[in-house]
Order: structure tokens, then sequence, then C-alpha cells
């Protein structure tokens, strides 16, 4: 049974912080980029992106990173490692401050994943991280930059982020 533990005005409040931190953070926004982990991660780029735009009247770059080809948990029957192909990054990454952005961090594989995906693509100048949730249980040293709201989760427990572009609403649930 799903519980509720965020609704929607918390969710963009959430966003609205992490645009602000990152603003603070970098000093200006000038060689910053937003890429989103498909497929909510997507999602969370971009409404960082309209924020930062509404505040700081900046365009920035928002790329989808897909990164199936990338993951771990996939055995070596059902992938074939010489053949990885990932889709193109549509924005160029080198010596940029790419801030890597998904709804939800729980063992750091998908980052993982991720991070390797971004270095096929380019040499970025620095990679930050921005989730909407953190819920702990890392297998791997990795931590967020920016979060939207840490939620302690037992390992049994689901954490499910309904977001409006996708899901038609906007919330957080904990099964």
């Amino acid at each position: 049974m799903a519980k509720e533990i965020i609704d929607g005005q918390t969710m963009t409040r959430a966003l609205t912080r992490i645009t602000y931190e990152i603003i603070e953070r970098n000093k200006g926004i000038d060689d910053l980029v937003l890429v989103g982990i498909k497929t909510r991660g997507v999602f969370v780029a971009h409404r960082i992106e309209s924020r930062l735009k509404q505040l700081e009247n900046i365009k920035i770059p928002v790329a989808e990173l897909d990164i199936t080809p990338y993951r771990d948990d996939k055995t070596h029957d059902e992938k074939d490692i010489t053949n990885i192909k990932a889709e193109p990054l549509n924005i160029d990454i080198n010596n940029k401050h790419v801030i890597l952005t998904d709804d939800v961090l729980y063992t750091g594989r998908t980052i993982r994943a991720a991070m390797d995906a971004l270095m096929s693509a380019g040499r970025p100048k620095k990679i930050s991280l921005a989730v909407l949730v953190d819920r702990g249980h890392r297998e791997l040293p990795i931590r967020a930059d920016f979060v939207g709201k840490n939620i302690p989760t037992s390992q049994k427990e689901k954490i499910k982020v309904s977001m409006k572009e996708i899901d038609g609403e906007d919330k957080i649930e904990i099964e």
C-alpha cells in the first residue's frame, strides 16, 4: 500500500531549492549543462532549467542520457560488451560543468553507469549530481551534491516518483 510522502507543491519547493543551490555554488552558470537520466531525471533537468531561466534569465542546455548500455545489472548473455552503443548527447559536454539529474538516488549504480556514459561522450570539467530524493543504501561511494529530500527507507520499501509530464501528477510515494 502506497503512502504519499511528498505532494506536488512540496516537490516544486524542493526543485526550487536545488536551483538556488546550483546558482549559489556555481557563482554564475556560464559553463553549466544539465544532463537528465532517462526517464524522470530528464523531467527533473527540464524543471531546473526552467527555474534557472526564470531566476537568471539565461537558457541552459539540457540533454537526455540513456544509460541502458552501461548498466551492470545485466548478465554477459543479455548484452554483448563489445557492442555497447549509446545514443550520442545532443550537446557538447567537453570542459563544461555537467549537472547530472535523476529522480531517486539509491545504490549509486545508476549514477556510476551515467558517469561511464558521460565519459564516453566527452570530458567534462566537473560532474555534480542533483536528485529529487536520496533514500540511502549506497553500494558505491557516490553522494548527491544537491538533494531535494532525504527519505530514509528500508530496503524492502520502494520510492515511487510521479511527475506531471509522464504520470499526470506530481507526488512521491513510499510503498
